[in-house]
């Protein structure tokens, strides 16, 4: 359908500008010329760069772009860092801890070992006590029966 009428119809160009002219017109204007608009300062370059001489306003401008965000990037790898070296304080006060530990396990163990030693000490003077209090009771008892023996007889 559209190729018959294009066929029948050409396109003219001053007909569509006037139609666009006469809609601008009975709605009115929503835009709005500005005199000024106000620029952001771009954030000055890094110390470590400087722009050469000779170099084109899109050049320093891409240029300056391009070390904003490595600059970003770098600043973001140094916050990691500090993350990292938070960590790091962690790990050697846990490792201060736990040397700590170890040797409040190392005294703990030897007080152990003293104690099962004083324990045994104790076991073997009771033992011997026990067998001296056997022999005596022993001996006391064949007393008494060699004298009960002796006045029988």
């Amino acid at each position: 359908m559209r190729a018959q009428n294009a066929a029948a119809r050409p396109f003219d160009v001053s007909r569509f500008e006037d139609e666009v002219r006469d809609v601008v017109q009975q709605t009115g204007s929503h835009i709005r010329a500005i005199d000024h608009w106000p620029r952001t300062p771009a954030p000055p370059v890094p110390e470590y760069v400087s722009h050469r001489e000779g170099a084109t306003e899109i050049g320093k401008l891409s240029a300056e772009a391009i070390v904003q965000e490595y600059e970003a990037a770098a600043k973001e790898i140094e916050a990691m860092g500090e993350v990292m070296k938070a960590m790091v304080q962690r790990c050697e006060q846990l490792a201060s801890s736990a040397s700590a530990m170890l040797e409040d396990i190392k005294t703990t163990a030897q007080r152990h070992r003293n104690e099962g030693k004083r324990i045994f000490d104790e076991i073997e003077s009771c033992s011997t006590m026990t067998d001296d209090v056997r022999r005596l009771c022993g001996a006391f008892r064949d007393k008494i029966t060699g004298k009960a023996t002796e006045a029988a007889t």
